[in-house]
């Protein structure tokens, strides 16, 4: 919106076209406005008992959560959706590619968390119907975006730590759907404890901040291993708005937590991630930096696989910060331990895009 002031205004909003200041006030704006909302929404969701279904079979300290209530990821979306319409420049397609997900996924969410709040189970849509719902979104993008951006697609990969990009052709569209599908699941399945899922998703955001901008300048593209892409300066917006949102939404779901994202968050803010990866040529930078939850959805998978073929457990139970809970870590040691690692994956991260 404020773009359009500018282009009409450009002598009295000359500093709104600026992606650096745009990007600072989206942050600072979505962070105040989950720090308002944020009560109205609590109040309001425990009015009507919208609390945190618990797993039968989890930790038993998770049973005095019962009375938190979820969809916490309704507000987180609010705020990034009114930075988002406030600050970029909406003439961008970019921009529309990850809203798109950000409000399809939380769609999705929203169902599956209403679903477990009216029949008081942690099924919610079976798990055939989620990822045919979640699939068809991704794919529905990915095809939209070849069509109007063939420059994307059909082109090299990026590999961290080298200036080596190797060509994948059409498996860039099996890659894509992976990383959108992927990204969603691994961040809904870490967010197990309080806070736990926010914050790498806070990092992740900053990483791709940082990245989008140095996309903007060719030479910094020739430099680092980083893509020169025309016009992507404008997700920096979009991720700064992502970063607010996830601390002022932290500001309340900090242990103990008094509300939980639920898949509303986790699963739009996880696809939106990915599509930005995909957008950003950063898909593997991705796994790099989502390490904490690529280890999550890793310790399910290699339960589920033991579990099926040794009828044995590897895990006391997954994902693996649930393990540590029941290895008597208490849950906010394990939470923080979590976000340094997070951390260190991002700082690593960032260096192999000049370690070359």
């Amino acid at each position: 919106m404020l773009i359009l002031l500018y282009k009409y205004f450009n002598v009295y909003f000359y500093t709104i076209s600026y992606i650096s200041y745009r990007a600072i006030f989206s942050l600072l704006t979505s962070f105040f406005i989950n720090l308002y909302i944020g009560p109205i929404f609590i109040y309001f969701f425990k009015k009507i008992q919208t609390y945190q279904t618990i797993r039968h079979n989890g930790p038993k300290t998770h049973y005095l959560k019962n009375k938190v209530p979820t969809m916490g990821g309704l507000f987180i979306i609010f705020s990034i959706m009114f930075s988002v319409l406030l600050y970029c420049d909406l003439s961008n397609n970019y921009i529309w590619y990850v809203v798109s997900i950000l409000l399809g996924y939380g769609f999705i969410g929203f169902v599956d968390d209403y679903k477990k709040l009216k029949y008081q189970n942690s099924q919610g849509l079976t798990v055939l119907c989620k990822y045919f719902l979640l699939s068809i979104l991704a794919l529905g993008i990915i095809y939209i975006i070849y069509i109007n951006n063939k420059t994307l697609f059909f082109t090299e990969l990026n590999i961290p730590f080298c200036k080596k990009n190797i060509q994948i052709n059409y498996l860039y569209i099996l890659l894509s759907y992976f990383i959108i599908v992927g990204t969603s699941n691994a961040v809904n399945l870490t967010d197990g404890l309080d806070g736990l899922a926010i914050m790498p998703v806070i990092f992740l955001s900053c990483g791709f901040t940082l990245i989008s901008l140095l996309s903007l300048d060719i030479k910094n593209s020739e430099y680092l291993n980083v893509s020169y892409i025309k016009n992507a300066g404008e997700l920096s917006i979009l991720c700064t708005a992502i970063i607010g949102s996830g601390l002022g939404f932290l500001w309340f779901n900090n242990y103990p937590a008094k509300i939980f994202m639920g898949d509303v968050g986790s699963l739009s803010l996880g696809g939106s991630l990915g599509i930005i990866a995909i957008l950003l040529h950063q898909e593997l930078l991705l796994i790099i930096m989502g390490g904490v939850f690529i280890f999550e959805t890793i310790s399910v998978i290699l339960q589920v696989i033991s579990f099926k073929i040794r009828r044995k457990r590897i895990f006391k139970m997954a994902p693996i910060h649930h393990h540590y809970e029941l290895k008597g870590i208490l849950e906010p040691t394990i939470i923080v331990r979590f976000w340094i690692i997070s951390l260190i994956l991002l700082l690593i991260s960032l260096i192999s895009l000049k370690v070359c």
